[in-house]
């Protein structure tokens, strides 16, 4: 397994397995259960997945040892001191575990006021070890940049939307720039991928590599340098993004994958998101 190193010294493995969407109760114990024999050791979910216990039981039966696993949960609403610290107590009871590995804010507020106030907490569980280290996600540049006016704490990684058709270039520079890690969500562009244009250009890159789309995605991500956590529930799709780890791209196929990029977004604009101000 490949490691970035984040900006506190922590090693992070670039490819896990991500849980959106995945159904607590048997579903998420199953996936992420398999997930880890096949030898994936980095689990993404969220509060707002409402999943958490789930993968907690099923990190815990699979009897690997806690300091192999990369653990990273979301802080679901932002603001109140008193609540999140009860989300993150909670967060830890349901997983299992002392601390996480990765904690992050899932979503900016509108409010910038608000986004300093939980940082501030956030490097308050980092400097108590509840977290190995603290990051956002869904941030944009001026975010960022209104968020580090006082922060002292340089978030170790931004996770967001990333896939062929919307590879972040501007973003991934300014973040290089910051020594703040990008993560991918959505690799596979809710099917996208698997469709039209994208499969006119993947689908040939894939069979050349004796590969699935899926696979080709994942490679390309791991190659850009990003953190890569595709999300599938079916035993086969899990094993087969795992091996995608070893596939290496030519040049001329990053090239091709590069040019479909147009901006598009398939999930939320976090300038555009729900989430305005606290409200107690």
């Amino acid at each position: 397994m490949k490691f970035v190193t984040l900006n506190n010294g922590v090693k992070m493995p670039q490819l896990g397995i991500g849980t959106f969407l995945v159904e607590d109760g048997q579903v998420a114990y199953d996936t992420v259960k398999y997930a880890l024999e096949v030898g994936y050791r980095h689990i993404d979910t969220a509060q707002m997945y409402k999943n958490e216990k789930s993968i907690g039981q099923a990190i815990k039966d699979s009897k690997i040892n806690r300091k192999e696993l990369f653990i990273t949960t979301k802080q679901a609403r932002t603001g109140n001191v008193k609540y999140m610290e009860n989300q993150l107590n909670q967060s830890l009871k349901d997983l299992q575990t002392d601390y996480v590995d990765l904690y992050l804010i899932h979503w900016p507020n509108q409010d910038k006021a608000i986004n300093r106030q939980t940082w501030k907490f956030f490097e308050k569980i980092y400097k108590e070890g509840k977290a190995k280290a603290i990051g956002i996600s869904n941030f944009q540049i001026h975010m960022i940049d209104d968020l580090l006016k006082d922060a002292k704490v340089v978030p170790a990684v931004n996770q967001v939307e990333c896939h062929p058709g919307l590879r972040q270039a501007s973003l991934k520079k300014y973040l290089d720039e910051k020594h703040i890690q990008l993560e991918s969500y959505g690799p596979f562009m809710r099917g996208e991928v698997f469709q039209g244009r994208f499969k006119e250009t993947l689908e040939p890159i894939a069979k050349s590599y004796q590969s699935t789309i899926g696979q080709i995605v994942i490679a390309w991500g791991l190659h850009k340098g990003f953190v890569m956590i595709p999300k599938s529930q079916t035993p086969s799709r899990i094993k087969a993004n795992f091996k995608a780890k070893d596939i290496k791209l030519k040049d001329e196929d990053i090239k091709k994958i590069d040019a479909l990029s147009l901006g598009k977004r398939v999930y939320t604009d976090p300038d555009n998101s729900l989430w305005g101000a606290f409200v107690k």
